[in-house]
């Protein structure tokens, strides 16, 4: 018997047909760059658990956003490296900082062309690792922490970033960065809300590039989310939004596309998705033992976190590839 070929097989047929019904796009402006840069280091240094990732110098920090900008890639969010640390994260909000420094000569550099996020957070400046202020029990400080993450707000907004993104999930951050912005005139100054970010076990690659490790074994479940449950999410993302969030987050991306999905069902805010380091370092090291192909697996990956519902996705294939959309 011949069956006759259906409708959905003949809407597959050729490349041009399946890109004209194509329910999800991915393009370069849907991306966002993740880069380093760091002290102490007088060229670009790969990182060996990122493999093609880099931290950068100033100038090679300028000359690869430019590269990102050559591709179609508009947005890059900004993490720094300091030489020195101390138990409250001082560097996070000198306004000689390294950060700073490399805020303001990206904007001096791409002006509007380029839109410019600063990771807010104080573990990478802490010499605890902790995202805040540690008490003497151990346990972190979370209104103490909130006044340290308004002057780091202040000192990157200054510095010139188009928008600052709180990651440390200290309850009330949202809030006691936007009062701090207004209230010194930078109210044009957006604020990413990482309002979903899990206690994951894959960030261990990033805590590599920021050369972070927690003080005597500890973690962050205190205050990072439970990767067991999802109604936290909601609420979490609520009072962020209300608390003045521009933009929400969740991270990590590809293995909570449920909670992608559940999000973009009750905001009518932009919705980002942080395909993190543990995500990029797997599909990196499949794909060199040659069981994988690695650009083919990101983009399925990428293509299934938009589908998800995620305005724009953070991840560290955003330079390879950007090219090829």
């Amino acid at each position: 018997m011949v069956f006759p070929q259906s409708r959905p097989r003949r809407l597959r047929a050729t490349a041009a047909v399946r890109s004209l019904v194509s329910e999800t796009t991915l393009r370069s402006s849907d991306l966002i760059a993740p880069l380093f840069v760091a002290e102490g280091i007088d060229q670009p240094r790969e990182i060996p658990s990122l493999p093609g990732v880099f931290q950068h110098t100033v100038s090679s920090l300028l000359h690869e956003t430019q590269k990102l900008l050559e591709v179609g890639v508009r947005a890059v969010m900004l993490f720094g490296v300091p030489l020195t640390k101390d138990q409250t994260g001082s560097g996070a909000w000198a306004p000689d900082g390294l950060v700073q420094q490399s805020l303001s000569a990206l904007r001096q550099e791409f002006g509007d062309e380029l839109v410019l996020m600063s990771d807010l957070c104080l573990d990478e400046y802490t010499d605890h690792g902790h995202c805040g202020v540690v008490r003497d029990d151990g346990s972190v400080d979370n209104d103490a922490t909130l006044r340290l993450y308004a002057r780091t707000a202040l000192a990157q907004a200054r510095a010139g970033a188009t928008m600052v993104a709180p990651s440390g999930m200290m309850d009330g951050q949202v809030g006691a960065i936007r009062e701090a912005l207004d209230a010194e005139g930078l109210s044009e100054v957006g604020i990413v809300a990482y309002s979903v970010k899990y206690a994951s076990a894959l960030y261990g690659p990033f805590r590599d590039a920021v050369n972070v490790a927690i003080a005597d074994g500890g973690d962050r479940r205190s205050y990072q989310q439970d990767f067991h449950n999802i109604h936290d999410a909601r609420r979490e993302v609520l009072l962020d939004i209300d608390e003045g969030a521009d933009m929400v987050m969740v991270k990590p991306a590809v293995t909570y596309l449920d909670v992608i999905a559940k999000v973009r069902e009750f905001v009518d805010v932009p919705v980002l998705a942080y395909h993190v380091s543990g995500e990029y370092a797997m599909i990196q090291a499949a794909a060199r033992q040659g069981w994988i192909d690695g650009q083919a697996v990101a983009l399925e990956q990428l293509v299934a976190v938009r589908r998800a519902g995620a305005t724009a996705v953070l991840t560290y294939f955003a330079g390879e590839l950007a090219p090829l959309l």
